[in-house]
Parts: structure tokens; sequence; C-alpha cells
């Protein structure tokens, strides 16, 4: 799925468990994060941001309570502008 598209699903909230695990840490890579794999777990974390986002799939899909985890870090942190 395209990034923006991505972007604006997750933001709008309304489809949480519709998200797939790899559209979520793709977007996520883009803003800035850097990925390490420890078994299932995928733990990004970035310079400036204080949360470590460690997310694993449910199937193909992101699990919604990470979807909701990783909404709050790009509005806390005004991520995905068109300068990120």
């Amino acid at each position: 799925m395209n990034p923006q598209k991505v972007l604006a699903a997750i933001l709008g909230g309304r489809s949480d468990a519709n998200i797939g695990f790899g559209d979520l840490c793709g977007l996520i890579r883009r803003l800035g994060f850097e990925e390490r794999i420890r078994g299932s777990h995928h733990i990004y974390y970035r310079d400036g941001i204080d949360e470590i986002l460690n997310l694993q799939p449910l199937g193909s899909k992101a699990k919604p309570y990470q979807v909701k985890q990783v909404r709050n870090v790009i509005l806390k942190y005004h991520l995905g502008g068109d300068d990120e």
C-alpha cells in the first residue's frame, strides 16, 4: 500500500485491525526509525524519540493496540509531514 495511504489509515484510527504488518513496518522505516529484529519482534527506535516501538505481527496484520501506539508516537512528535 502507498505510504501516504497507510499513514492516513493509521491517523484516521477507524481501521486499526486492518493495517498490514509489512505496510506498518515500511511506514515506520520511512519515518526515519532504525529496525532491530529479535525473533518475531520488530523493534524500532530513532534519535529524539523517547519511545521504542516493539511490534509483532498477528498473521499478516499488525496488532490493533500496536497501531494505536504508532499513531500516538506519530502525533506526539509530529511525524509524517512533507519534511519526513
